[in-house]
């Protein structure tokens, strides 16, 4: 069965009800997985969960050299003998996040090969600020020929400010300082709670970072880094998914082995369109009527403001809340490439620049739409869950890169989704 001819067929109308234990992180693990190249001893990841960015990822990884073991859903890395610093362009066109192995081969080979990454098509999303991180560095970066060549030979430790806090920026430049002698303080970082677990997963394997979940972030150069077992944070996204498509359809879920605090700003929207959500450490429970009141504004951010990775879903919602909305995106300026795909389905959404003016409707209808990319595919499938009739979801491969087997969980908590080609 082709990937790219999967679809999803949903009839709509089912509440949904029950329990779901969350994924490890997508963007957790992935800049992991990069950083397992610094490291001389045999890394073990925990609970690894069926991405297709994962399995791509993995390919870079054993392309540079890397020997990878999978035991169910736990992961063994050993990166002792890479020794290959250049990246094909086919595998850094699937996956943007092939942009994380630029930092760590940096530190571990000083030397680095790399085309530019792709992924969804979301927006530019220019790699300038890790380039301009990594010459304040003193690295040699020369673009041509459609790659990128650095020269780490002089890499040395210094004081950086980044222009805008860039969660992939960020990282790499701290996967990049890990191995050099000396103390680096990067300013403006971003504070996601992905950087705070890759510090933590680095600082594990003798690494000494700190100040991860701050705007300031220190790493003390270290000699070598060791083998170590590890389990990446929860996926907040997924969990923000679950609790908007509850929302949206009405009924009761519980979802565990997650982080709350993680996505404050999500359960905040949810409260003012009139669901109930109590929290307790690892938990968290939602109850919905599916007759949901706007929520009025929201504008994504860096953390800890609203998640672009959860606007089309919330815009999704909006367009069945009673009222009017406003969303603001000021990550993405492609987020919204989604919105022709709900009006097939009898949304009102009109667009302006970088804002979405939303008129909720009483229902959605059935259609055939196409997801574009991995977040908007997944607020097509919300939409068709709590939509009249059926819908059909085309080109699901985009959403499989964030969510395992989306249709199982979905039809386990009552959704009637079925994957066919």
């Amino acid at each position: 069965m082709k990937e790219d001819l999967q679809k999803y067929i949903i009839n709509g109308g089912k509440k949904l009800n029950g329990e779901v234990e969350i994924d490890c992180s997508k963007n957790a693990y992935l800049p992991i997985l990069a950083a397992c190249i610094m490291c001389d001893g045999v890394v073990t990841l925990k609970n690894c969960p069926n991405f297709t960015d994962i399995d791509a990822m993995l390919k870079v990884l054993k392309v540079l050299g890397a020997k990878i073991e999978k035991d169910e859903t736990t992961l063994y890395i050993d990166c002792k003998n890479i020794e290959f610093s250049f990246i094909p362009s086919d595998l850094t066109k699937i996956i943007r996040s092939s942009i994380f192995v630029l930092g760590a081969l940096l530190a571990r080979l000083k030397k680095a090969k790399i085309s530019y990454p792709g992924g969804c098509d979301i927006g530019l999303r220019p790699i300038d600020l890790h380039l301009k991180g990594l010459r304040q560095l003193g690295v040699e970066v020369q673009e041509k020929h459609g790659y990128i060549y650095c020269d780490a030979t002089n890499l040395k430790p210094n004081i950086i400010t980044l222009d805008y806090p860039s969660v992939g920026a960020t990282e790499n430049l701290i996967m990049a300082c890990v191995l050099t002698s000396g103390t680096t303080t990067i300013l403006n970082a971003a504070q996601e709670p992905e950087i705070v677990d890759l510090q933590n997963f680095i600082n594990k394997m003798g690494g000494k970072i700190s100040g991860a979940g701050t705007s300031q972030i220190t790493i003390e150069g270290v000699s070598c880094l060791k083998g170590v077992v590890y389990t990446p944070i929860p996926d907040r996204i997924i969990a923000s998914t679950l609790l908007i498509a509850c929302a949206m359809t009405g009924g009761e879920l519980l979802l565990t082995g997650c982080e709350p605090k993680h996505f404050l700003s999500i359960t905040d929207k949810l409260i003012k369109s009139s669901c109930k959500i109590v929290s307790n450490n690892d938990k968290i429970y939602i109850q919905s009527s599916g007759m949901l009141n706007s929520f009025g504004f929201l504008d994504t951010g860096p953390y800890p403001s609203f998640p672009t990775d959860v606007q089309t879903q919330m815009l999704a919602m909006a367009t069945i809340c009673s009222g009017n909305t406003v969303i603001c995106e000021n990550v993405f300026e492609s987020r919204f490439k989604v919105v022709p795909e709900l009006c097939k389905m009898g949304a009102k959404i009109k667009v302006f620049n970088n804002t979405a003016f939303v008129e909720g409707v009483k229902n959605l209808f059935g259609a055939t739409v196409y997801a574009r990319d991995l977040r908007g595919g997944a607020s097509l499938v919300l939409a068709g869950l709590c939509a009249k009739g059926y819908t059909t979801v085309c080109d699901i491969f985009h959403i499989d890169r964030g969510y395992s087997k989306l249709e199982k969980t979905l039809t386990t908590l009552g959704a009637d989704i079925h994957r066919v080609v």
